[in-house]
């Protein structure tokens, strides 16, 4: 038998969608069977799947051989408890602000945010005894950054902090720069404006000339590009996405003939360590429409490595 509390981000959902998510592992169709067959109680008494919860009703669900216990058994919504050797790097240090139902990190490069050993996990665990219990909530990044890049990321804390930021990305209010180094030397700003097709087999994406691919489902992309230091072969820039698809930075610059140092998947030179790239910063307005600045400082092997290849490191604005 499994017992659960309903917190405030469940009061008004229906009974079974609120299942759904507080039991994962549980098909749709399970769910339904279980209700069907009154295993299902809603303070006390056997409900419909239509049923709506209210905060502080406790759940009782009753297993019987199909599904089997074992798939009731877990708590819901626990951490694997899994931990990835840089968790030792996260510490308070990582968090750059928290407030209005957000917690905005400073991703390390070579950590991913989702899924076994990531940046997810972690989060996870770290709030766990410190947010309010919630079947249908959980903390969880709000944009992503590959594997490779370190910086600036959002997770949200509340399901209101998740539905406003989330609202901020789609009309386009938030701000997002990047630093990067590049291969060859970008003396000028630029403007890149394409259209990508994501290659999910190769995992790659790739830009497109317009009517190539009519079939195919293009995403379109902007980014703008100013360079901050420069050498013979290689230029530190900065990077400002307009959209947020995935290997936005890498596709185009690799496109336009200037490939991230390192990113050998997209044509840059060889690098021990790879890639180059850091999410600097962050720029939203809060709920009571103040603008909000968030800057990341870069890891230290960055600047290293800056240092080393243009005899300093410049003042980042």
């Amino acid at each position: 038998m499994l017992t659960m509390i309903a917190g405030p981000d469940d009061a008004g959902r229906r009974l079974d969608r609120l299942l759904r998510k507080a039991l994962p592992s549980l098909p749709l169709s399970a769910i339904h069977r279980l209700l069907r067959k009154r295993r299902v109680l809603l303070d006390g008494k056997p409900a419909e799947a239509s049923a709506r919860v209210s905060e502080g009703a406790i759940i009782t669900v009753s297993p019987d051989t199909s599904p089997p216990e074992t798939a009731l058994a877990a708590k819901p919504r626990q951490s694997s408890g899994t931990w990835h050797p840089a968790h030792v790097a996260l510490t308070l240090e990582s968090i750059l602000w928290q407030g209005n139902g957000l917690l905005i990190l400073n991703k390390p490069a070579g950590l991913p945010t989702h899924g076994k050993d990531s940046l997810e996990t972690w989060t996870r665990a770290f709030l766990a005894d410190k947010l309010l219990p919630s079947l249908s909530f959980k903390s969880g990044p709000l944009h992503r950054l590959d594997t490779p890049t370190s910086g600036v990321i959002v997770f949200s804390t509340s399901l209101e902090g998740a539905r406003y930021f989330s609202a901020l990305i789609r009309e386009r209010r938030v701000r997002k720069r990047y630093l990067a180094l590049l291969d060859g030397r970008l003396d000028k700003p630029a403007r890149w404006e394409d259209a990508l097709f994501r290659d999910k087999a190769a995992k790659k994406t790739l830009v497109v000339e317009t009517g190539v691919c009519p079939d195919a489902k293009l995403l379109r992309a902007e980014t703008a590009v100013y360079p901050l230091a420069l050498n013979a072969d290689c230029s530190l820039v900065m990077v400002e996405i307009s959209t947020g698809k995935t290997h936005q930075i890498r596709a185009q610059a690799a496109f336009h003939g200037y490939p991230l140092l390192g990113d050998q998947k997209y044509g840059g030179s060889a690098r021990v360590g790879g890639l180059l790239l850091h999410a600097y910063s962050l720029e939203f307005p809060t709920p009571d429409g103040e603008p909000l600045v968030i800057k990341a400082p870069p890891p230290r092997a960055f600047y290293q490595y800056v240092s080393a290849r243009f005899g300093t490191c410049p003042a980042l604005p």
